[in-house]
């Protein structure tokens, strides 16, 4: 079987991407890793506490591997960062990178070719599929994910906080990717057919951030969040 780890993210594409490649018996899935900004304590893009991290690994039943940065990272640091993780992780025997992602073609040649770099393989057991048909799936298969942060560019604040559920996907604005893949919405999964027992948590208060802007920022700076209280029920 092939070694790999799992680079997940604590939201529903990991979810049904993991689900996904350990029913195939070609890869042997050993390991997850996941991004955390070490002055929060929370994980990277999702702003979820590392506590709820921690719990998702052990419910899951594999070990968990994490990567700090700090809170500001230049793509240089973030760079050194991550190929001495992945360095680490191919002297550890590893050979595949397994990660969630869907459609979009610049950030799958991006990880392949820093993949490549180090003589590890990416693999994608969800790309190119029906986005619909993906959120479909993952809730027909029992799955429970709760968004944590929109992009207020696309979506208000009454969307953070929400279930996924058929009602969140009928309410979804037409521009709006179902999956959320152009980073429209990010969740955290809490319960499901990988998980050994649900991760409980209490609803926190909502905040809105604003992130500074420069001339070399060309992406969204402006999400609100949830925050999850996790319950500490180990």
């Amino acid at each position: 079987m092939k070694k790999a780890f799992f680079n997940w993210s604590t939201g529903k594409d990991s979810a049904l991407a993991l689900y996904t490649i350990l029913k195939d018996s070609n890869f042997s899935i050993e390991k997850l890793v996941t991004s955390v900004n070490k002055s929060f304590d929370r994980v990277s893009m999702h702003g979820v506490q590392e506590e709820l991290l921690n719990q998702q690994a052990e419910s899951l039943g594999l070990p968990l591997q994490k990567i700090y940065f700090p809170e500001e990272v230049s793509m240089d640091l973030y760079g050194e960062i991550m190929k001495s993780s992945m360095d680490h992780l191919v002297a550890e025997g590893y050979e595949y990178s397994v990660f969630g992602d869907i459609f979009l073609e610049d950030l799958k040649k991006y990880r392949e070719q820093k993949l490549a770099e180090v003589n590890l393989k990416g693999v994608f057991p969800l790309w190119k599929r029906d986005s619909r048909e993906i959120m479909t799936e993952f809730i027909s298969l029992g799955f429970k994910a709760i968004t944590v942060n929109v992009n207020s560019t696309y979506l208000d604040e009454t969307f953070v906080g929400r279930v996924l559920d058929l009602n969140f996907i009928n309410d979804l604005p037409e521009s709006v990717d179902v999956c959320g893949e152009n980073g429209e919405f990010h969740t955290f999964v809490y319960d499901g057919p990988i998980f050994k027992k649900p991760i409980e948590f209490s609803m926190g208060e909502k905040t809105k951030k604003e992130y500074k802007k420069d001339k070399n920022t060309n992406w969204d700076t402006s999400f609100w969040y949830i925050d999850l209280i996790p319950k500490n029920n180990r």
